[in-house]
């Protein structure tokens, strides 16, 4: 029982490296193609986001490692264990084991929780939460899409695929997006090393 837990625990735990490496994976022939077009999707990607906006902007640091300009240096969840407001997101992605995979080389776009959006759980449920690697992987794996996509792209598109599998309906302007019809975007378009980031309000939760 203790074993194929363990299996199950591991595949959950390896579903967001999978897509992400599916997202940018290429022919071997054709190396030196990709690599060019790699370079250029990563200088578009650069030209298209925009700069952080939103009211929740106020509360990252101004300056140091959790800084926005500190944050742009390190990978996501280095990035993210920098930045004093989402503590317990860096918590949940440890218990997870998603730690490594998410420094990973992407690119994808991160839907970030603040601490008030985790306090918004009731403590026993988050605790139940915390507890169960399966459900925790299956929530933050929610709030991963494969690739950089800024705020305007976002609304753009009008829905997402997480690496979950869900779709995201993205709603309402710029910066102060809606998210999965429940969280606001209170903070968009954080550039971290290999990600875009947007803070929101509330955490997101699997529909099954």
């Amino acid at each position: 029982m203790t074993t194929s837990r363990s299996i199950r625990r591991g595949a959950a735990a390896g579903l967001l490296a999978v897509a992400l490496a599916a997202a940018g994976c290429g022919d071997d022939d054709a190396s030196s193609t990709g690599d060019a077009d790699s370079q250029t999707a990563t200088t578009m990607a650069s030209s298209a986001a925009g700069s952080p906006s939103g009211p929740g902007c106020a509360s990252v640091p101004e300056d140091g490692s959790g800084s926005f300009a500190g944050m742009a240096e390190d990978p996501a969840a280095t990035a993210a264990s920098n930045n004093p407001v989402l503590s317990t997101l860096v918590s949940a992605m440890t218990e997870a084991g998603l730690v490594d995979t998410l420094n990973s080389e992407g690119p994808f776009t991160i839907f970030a929780p603040t601490n008030d959006a985790f306090a918004k759980i009731p403590e026993a449920d988050l605790s139940a939460v915390l507890a169960d690697k399966d459900m925790l992987t299956k929530i933050l794996t929610l709030h991963v899409v494969p690739g950089k996509m800024s705020a305007a792209e976002l609304l753009a598109a009008g829905s997402v695929a997480s690496v979950e599998g869900e779709q995201l309906a993205i709603t309402g302007e710029a910066p102060e997006l809606t998210v999965g019809g429940s969280a606001t975007v209170v903070c968009g378009d954080v550039q971290v090393a290999n990600a875009t980031v947007h803070i929101i309000d509330t955490v997101l939760m699997p529909m099954g």
